[in-house]
């Protein structure tokens, strides 16, 4: 199979290092950035200098490939997919952007190939998870999908490290979230709802961002009374990164505040991807909750050192287009990441990036502000 991967940044270079040593698939990688790609040309891992931002110019270097994964940031997933239904081709990528995967929704429509969005941790891994614990139910009453992706060692005010795009993490604390309240759909702000928990001894908080359900909230309608998605740091990040984003306003300065992250806050590899869901509902006759946890930690994959967050998120994409090569996905139309039977994404051999992580042993009661 035959795969363009568009993005040679560090998810870009994951995806395609994982792809590569399997011996199954035939990857080239696009980029603008020279640089970039000639980190990946130094592991003999071919390269084409594509503008990325032109649809044109994709639809053309894509002729010939089987499928696309878009490695981009959220902004241009609407380019990359059109491009890829012009040039006839499946599309996955990694996008948290609400308004991004319904446009490419209706891309998708009458579409004789697949489209994909959301395959990484969050949305994504998380989503498959949710929906397998929401089946297990014959009357579902609450959803809860928590998420982190933190530095291992926090040393600064925020207690985070940049792990992954800047560009997803400045639009998931700015953009309305979706959730269920007293079974219907609505939208709640970024940075509200406001709680704290512990797992394994270690204090965390948990709030709203935006894209984490993907399209569980249209799949769940009218079957979960409460359901809502949340990110995960430590105490004390989101009171101030309100003060950044409502105070000073930098919330309508994205580029100020992206290059004040940059300059301020150091990337870190030594992360760990934090996965907690929890569903309670009636089950037999009695009220029950199952909980799925999940501690990954950055390690050596294929041979080279790889972040947790780079892990899961590469892992996750590389396992759901494994996945569609087997034919368990369908082969067209728009694809849903709750489509995806948990089991088979565990037993997939990226999927098992996931089950091979530790398991959380204690976790005390969430507490709401």
């Amino acid at each position: 199979m035959k795969i363009a991967l568009i993005g040679a940044g560090l998810i870009g270079q994951s995806i395609a290092r994982m792809l590569r040593e399997t011996g199954d698939y035939e990857v080239v990688v696009f980029d603008r950035d020279a640089h970039a790609l000639s980190l990946l040309e130094a592991q003999d891992i071919p390269t084409r200098r594509v503008n990325s931002a032109d649809a044109n110019a994709l639809r053309l270097a894509l002729q010939g490939f089987d499928a696309l994964i878009n490695a981009m940031p959220y902004y241009l997933a609407v380019t990359v997919a059109t491009a890829a239904k012009a040039a006839g081709v499946h599309y996955f990528d990694l996008t948290e952007d609400v308004r991004a995967t319904h446009a490419i929704r209706a891309i998708a429509e009458e579409s004789t190939h697949a489209f994909m969005p959301q395959c990484g941790l969050a949305p994504g891994f998380i989503g498959i998870v949710a929906n397998e614990l929401a089946q297990r139910f014959t009357e579902l009453r609450e959803v809860k999908m928590r998420v982190g992706a933190l530095p291992e060692f926090p040393t600064n005010a925020l207690k985070y490290n940049l792990t992954w795009s800047i560009d997803g993490l400045i639009n998931e604390y700015c953009q309305p979230c979706e959730a269920i309240r007293d079974g219907s759909t609505q939208w709640v702000q970024p940075l509200e709802g406001l709680e704290h928990f512990s797992l394994d001894g270690t204090e965390y908080e948990a709030f709203n961002t935006s894209g984490g359900l993907g399209t569980l909230c249209e799949t769940l309608a009218g079957k979960v009374e409460s359901l809502d998605y949340k990110s995960v740091r430590y105490p004390g990040h989101r009171e101030l990164m309100k003060f950044l984003l409502d105070d000073l306003r930098m919330s309508s300065d994205r580029d100020g505040l992206k290059a004040m992250l940059r300059r301020a806050v150091p990337a870190t590899a030594q992360d760990v991807v934090l996965v907690f869901v929890t569903a309670t509902g009636m089950r037999d006759g009695r009220l029950v909750q199952d909980v799925f946890t999940r501690k990954i930690f950055a390690k050596k994959v294929c041979g080279v050192s790889m972040s947790a967050i780079q892990i899961t998120t590469a892992g996750a994409v590389c396992a759901e287009l494994d996945l569609f090569r087997d034919g368990v996905l369908p082969e067209s139309g728009f694809i849903r990441q709750e489509q995806v039977p948990l089991q088979a994404f565990l037993d997939n051999r990226f999927g098992r990036l996931y089950e091979g992580a530790r398991e959380i042993a204690g976790v005390r009661e969430i507490v709401e502000a």
